[in-house]
């Protein structure tokens, strides 16, 4: 069964495929190394990897709001414990999927947001992003980061990270670091998701599928749930892990993704229905 999945967003991707296919070998990698430890190990290491590449809307890549500033969204959850840490609007940090879990591990909140999320992110071991780190990303490419894992313990874990929409409006969160909309997982699946936030937000997208899986398994649950984004309006995709494998439900031109098959062997897709590539 797979254990560890990945993607880069969903929409048009405007970078060359070679590097993008070379970023998601890069984390998935990463995430499989980390998996020997914890499925949310595998989770972060994977998403720091795609946040420091520059190529995607997370990290050192996002883009740009409409007064020019670059705010960054993360969240995290373990699915045994239910445990969860969000960030949202930080300035300051290199990987918020750290800052998110360092909420998650040291403090009793689950969302802290703005200057304050970035000042308890640095206090409690979080990089800060160095001067001139964020690259001037203009394009509006889509780019959301997303991992899943079940680790050898049979632990579910999901985290998402985000520089939202180009040209957003300060102060705008998206789904991404919203638990139950863009990041879930419970004792039994896992769900990233990426897309135009506001719509999955108005769907509780990850919960959705999550409630609706043991009814209609985790492949028909997901494809319901990214039709009725579709149904308000919306497009996206996500990456859903369960015990049963994996389902990438998609409704948009590209999402890359990656992941471990169950012999181990490393996969990626771009394009909706193309065949996948073996990595490495």
């Amino acid at each position: 069964m797979t254990q560890l999945a990945l993607h880069a967003g969903a929409g048009t991707h405007t970078r060359p495929r070679a590097d993008i296919l070379a970023a998601l070998a890069e984390a998935l990698a990463a995430g499989r190394s980390a998996l020997a430890d914890t499925a949310l190990d595998a989770c972060v290491a994977a998403l720091r990897v795609l946040e420091d590449c520059g190529l995607f809307d997370a990290g050192r890549g996002s883009v740009r709001d409409a007064l020019g500033g670059v705010t960054l969204d993360a969240a995290v959850m373990t699915g045994a414990d239910r445990r969860a840490g969000a960030v949202a609007g930080l300035r300051h940090c290199r990987n918020p999927v750290h800052a998110a879990r360092l909420v998650m591990d040291e403090s009793p909140h689950v969302f802290l947001v703005g200057s304050d999320a970035d000042a308890f992110a640095l206090a409690h071991g979080a990089q800060a992003a160095p001067r001139d780190w964020f690259i001037a990303n203009t394009s509006g490419h889509p780019g959301t980061v997303g991992a899943v894992a079940r680790d050898a313990a049979g632990r579910f874990a999901a985290a998402t990270s985000t520089g939202g929409l180009s040209g957003k409006l300060p102060g705008r969160v998206g789904d991404s670091a919203l638990i139950g909309c863009g990041t879930w997982a419970d004792a039994d699946c896992a769900i990233s998701a990426t897309g135009i936030g506001e719509i999955f937000i108005r769907c509780a997208f990850a919960h959705r599928i999550a409630m609706h899986r043991d009814v209609l398994g985790l492949g028909p649950a997901a494809e319901e749930a990214i039709n009725a984004v579709v149904a308000l309006g919306g497009e996206g995709g996500a990456i859903t892990l369960d015990r049963s494998g994996h389902a990438f439900p998609l409704r948009a031109k590209m999402m890359p993704r990656a992941w471990i098959d169950d012999e181990g062997r490393a996969w990626a897709a771009i394009l909706p229905d193309e065949e996948p590539v073996a990595l490495g």
